[in-house]
């Protein structure tokens, strides 16, 4: 409904419009309701209108795949440390041979003029160091490989 204040010759009217089909209209001017017949069709508004699916949560879904390893099913098997952010390598922690376990401190990365420490989410022995102080790296580049 649509609510509008007339002022006429000092008379001041409360105006709302209601259904409009074809040409009728229902108008109620001061609580009194009116039948108005328009001199012509009322044409729909050219504006499309959106319809949007309902949104349903990841969690309905059948097929759901984990977003992230945990550390306990990654800590037996190794794998490989990726970079977290882009940045520079400032100082490597460890050595390759160096077994380490799960929160091991590995290696200190800058980005964006913060330093990162990037720890260990596997156990096992550092098979492999992929870069050097001072590299810069991507996110998601390899920084180190261990061996399960």
């Amino acid at each position: 409904m649509k609510k509008f204040t007339f002022k006429i010759n000092g008379n001041q009217y409360e105006v709302e419009i209601g259904t409009i089909e074809e040409n009728l209209a229902q108008v109620s001017v001061n609580g009194t309701t009116f039948d108005v017949e328009l001199d012509r069709d009322v044409k729909p508004s050219k504006t499309p209108k959106l319809v949007r699916p309902k949104p349903v949560p990841l969690t309905d879904g059948a097929d759901s795949k984990p977003k992230t390893n945990t550390p306990a099913k990654t800590a037996a098997a190794g794998g490989v440390i990726k970079s977290p952010l882009p940045g520079t390598i400032l100082d490597i922690h460890v050595k390759e041979g160096q077994e380490v376990s799960i929160g091991t401190k590995l290696m200190t990365l800058e980005a964006m003029k913060m330093e990162n420490v990037v720890n260990s989410d596997k156990e096992g022995k550092i098979t492999n160091i992929k870069v050097d102080k001072g590299d810069s790296v991507m996110e998601g580049d390899v920084l180190i490989e261990i061996g399960g």
